[in-house]
């Protein structure tokens, strides 16, 4: 039985409205018939409707900026857990992750990770993305150019020159096929958190979020959703 005062939290309209990011190609792989989003992160709001015992509603972003800044228009919004976004949303821990790194062009000098935050070195990544936060926050040295699209920040590299582009594994995985003698450093710089949020003023809410979060991980449940959607560089989170 769940307490009423985190159904009241939740589904204060009577319904659990769901905030989805659609441009997060491993999370949301695909549409139903009637438009819905299909993935891991409908699927992760569709257990946690279903455990509340309410209908479920889809409101879809183009981008996780647009979710985060629309936050009081959803209930629950799965995005990247970034401190930016903690001052307005309560996060749980990450349900997955997703591998961040660096690709860097034919002939370029840099060979690992922590050749790249180096002064006079440009680092091109979508500015709004979780990895672009991290970046923004972390980096010492390097200059960081942000872009408005993971498509335009691949242009930029290609067509100013840039020394390095910042992205997700999988992502970089297909850039580097459109690149001759290009390489993907090994390892990470992050790893992008991704993690189911409620408005900060929700207390109740997001303690039965998180504890919800950690079951679902611990039951295979969300080991299960990866691999019904055969996701390749999506893993599940540690425990928290």
């Amino acid at each position: 039985m769940i307490d009423p005062a985190i159904k009241a939290e939740l589904t204060p309209t009577g319904v659990l409205r769901a905030g989805i990011n659609l441009s997060n190609f491993l999370l949301v792989t695909g549409k139903a018939e009637n438009g819905d989003p299909v993935g891991v992160s409908p699927d992760m709001a569709a257990e946690i409707a279903r455990r509340l015992d309410v209908p479920l509603e889809f409101v879809t972003y183009p981008d996780p900026g647009a979710l985060a800044d629309a936050v009081g228009d959803w209930d629950i919004g799965n995005i990247g857990a970034e401190p930016q976004r903690a001052e307005h949303i309560a996060f749980t821990a990450a349900y997955c992750e997703i591998q961040s790194t660096y690709l860097v062009p034919a002939g370029s000098p840099i060979q690992s990770i922590e050749d790249v935050d180096k002064p006079g070195i440009r680092i091109v990544t979508k500015g709004r993305a979780a990895y672009g936060l991290w970046l923004e926050n972390n980096l010492k040295h390097a200059e960081l150019i942000k872009t408005d699209s993971i498509d335009s920040s691949f242009d930029a590299f290609v067509e100013q020159g840039i020394d390095v582009l910042a992205g997700l594994r999988p992502r970089l995985l297909s850039d580097v096929q459109r690149l001759p003698g290009a390489r993907i450093l090994d390892g990470q710089f992050s790893a992008v958190q991704q993690a189911v949020g409620t408005p900060r003023n929700n207390s109740a809410a997001a303690a039965w979020l998180a504890a919800f979060v950690e079951e679902l991980k611990a039951s295979g449940f969300v080991a299960e959703l990866i691999a019904k959607h055969k996701v390749e560089g999506l893993s599940v989170a540690p425990p928290a």
